[in-house]
């Protein structure tokens, strides 16, 4: 099994209509689908890190991890800011509006988003 991470949601539906838009901006595709789970992966291979979405096993409502982040790569500063605007079009929110970071290095461009769980993503470009 290849490195993967799960995020857990309370409504599915929205959930992953904000994926399937804000992934599909770096070239990222389903790569499965089944009743509670759907799983995400550079496109939609069979290979490689996978983005789970779940329904929590125990029943409860999903929450979102504090201090707890995926970030995906950008290919440019363009990628960051469409993936950005894609989020805060399909239910997301801004937590890092698309600019340089220089105190995480001196090519570091970068945006910060919350999905509709609550769940913290990055879009990094670091060229």
């Amino acid at each position: 099994m290849d490195l993967y991470a799960t995020l857990g949601t309370s409504d599915a539906a929205a959930t992953t209509a904000f994926y399937d838009a804000v992934l599909s901006t770096i070239g990222w595709a389903v790569q499965s689908d089944f009743p509670g789970w759907r799983g995400y992966t550079q496109g939609g291979e069979e290979k490689g890190f996978t983005l789970w979405l779940c329904t929590p096993f125990n029943g409860e409502e999903a929450s979102a991890g504090n201090g707890t982040m995926i970030g995906f790569p950008a290919a440019s500063h363009d990628d960051v800011h469409v993936f950005h605007a894609a989020a805060l079009a399909h239910g997301g929110t801004d937590d890092g509006a698309p600019g340089p970071r220089p105190q995480y290095g001196p090519d570091w461009y970068s945006a910060y988003v919350r999905d509709p769980s609550g769940n913290k993503l990055a879009i990094v470009f670091n060229g």
